[in-house]
């Protein structure tokens, strides 16, 4: 890894960076405010067609000049158990027939066409791109990093922090258990369903500081720059954030889990498989307490099969079966332009560090 291309700071003013958050809400308007204002902006190309991904890139570069990066879903293994989702689309019946709409076909890819949007990006370069749900072969990396494309792969654990360094990613997207939205586990197990579900940020950062070399970004709750001064102090070289920017006015997210962040009617968040097979973090609502305990480990098939479920329950103006993605600090949102966003967690990044300069030793 050459010494130019091993930092992600280096791109931007300020160490914030805009999570890429799937399903329309990382939005090119998104992205562009935040790199605008010093920090870095994501697009997310999970569920989205190698097209469309495409064009919300040349949207991106009509937006900004600056530095952004773009997400990818790594591929999972067939490894579901069918019965178990016929069983699930059973006990959905009520649900489709409550909101007059269909249940999805499961029997979809589960790539996420990532060979497709790789080609595209070793053709048409971007500063960054990042992966979630596992971590990419070497050859991938390699071939990135030959095009000036610095890479940032999501980790939870020790163990895979260093999966991560040694197939020769830039940097390591720590994901604490406080994060919201999809677990970026590279291998999902059912069997941590029944245990802790995960570690804490400040206790992931400084364990993989002790067991990796490579940069470190941190995420997991974060809202406020006195949070990103303490991962920052903890040894991250950036933070990044994404139920922060869900609040925002370029956010993409519907009306409804913007005013879900901070109505008094939720009062927490869980991880639930609930929606997409997959342990995330959403706010606590009726599908998820009804059907999250049944849920298979069933992903992408339960994503599939729970689209036009979510979708008309937005239509309807219903959050209670929406899949209301936030992370442990989603009271804490604040409704700004993803820009004054950014300058208001610079300010109380300094200001943070600024204090902690000021602590008698």
């Amino acid at each position: 890894m050459s010494t130019s291309s091993s930092s992600l700071y280096e791109l931007t003013a300020h160490p914030v960076i805009q999570a890429p958050m799937a399903g329309g809400v990382s939005r090119p308007a998104l992205a562009a405010a935040v790199s605008e204002a010093g920090g870095l902006g994501f697009l997310a190309a999970g569920y989205k067609t190698p097209e469309a991904m495409y064009e919300e890139i040349r949207q991106l570069r009509r937006l900004t000049e600056r530095p952004f990066g773009v997400n990818l879903f790594m591929p999972q293994p067939r490894t579901t158990d069918p019965s178990a989702v016929v069983v699930y689309r059973e006990q959905l019946a009520g649900e489709a027939t409550w909101y007059e709409t269909e249940l999805g076909d499961t029997d979809g890819m589960t790539d996420d066409a990532y060979e497709a949007k790789l080609a595209i990006l070793y053709d048409d370069p971007v500063p960054v791109v990042s992966f979630h749900f596992g971590c990419p072969a070497r050859r991938v990396l390699e071939r990135l990093a030959e095009l000036g494309t610095r890479t940032l792969v999501t980790a939870t654990s020790v163990a895979e922090a260093q999966a991560v360094q040694t197939a020769g990613a830039h940097a390591v997207c720590l994901q604490g258990i406080e994060a919201g939205g999809h677990q970026g586990t590279h291998r999902d197990d059912p069997q941590s369903d029944r245990g802790s579900g995960g570690i804490g940020l400040l206790s992931l950062i400084t364990q993989v500081r002790e067991a990796v070399q490579l940069p470190l970004v941190a995420a997991g709750g974060l809202m406020r720059g006195e949070q990103i001064a303490a991962v920052l102090a903890a040894g991250a070289v950036a933070a990044q954030l994404g139920t922060a920017f869900l609040a925002t006015e370029e956010s993409g997210a519907h009306p409804l889990h913007k005013q879900a962040l901070t109505n008094p009617l939720f009062t927490r968040t869980e991880l639930t498989r609930a929606f997409s097979g997959r342990p995330a973090r959403g706010l606590v609502n009726r599908f998820l307490r009804e059907h999250g305990p049944y849920a298979p480990a069933a992903y992408p098939q339960l994503h599939y099969l729970t689209a036009g479920l979510r979708t008309a329950a937005a239509k309807a103006g219903d959050p209670q079966a929406m899949a209301l993605w936030a992370g442990q600090g989603h009271r804490l949102a604040r409704e700004l332009p993803a820009g004054q966003l950014v300058e208001v967690l610079a300010a109380e990044l300094a200001e943070a560090r600024a204090a902690l300069r000021e602590v008698p030793s």
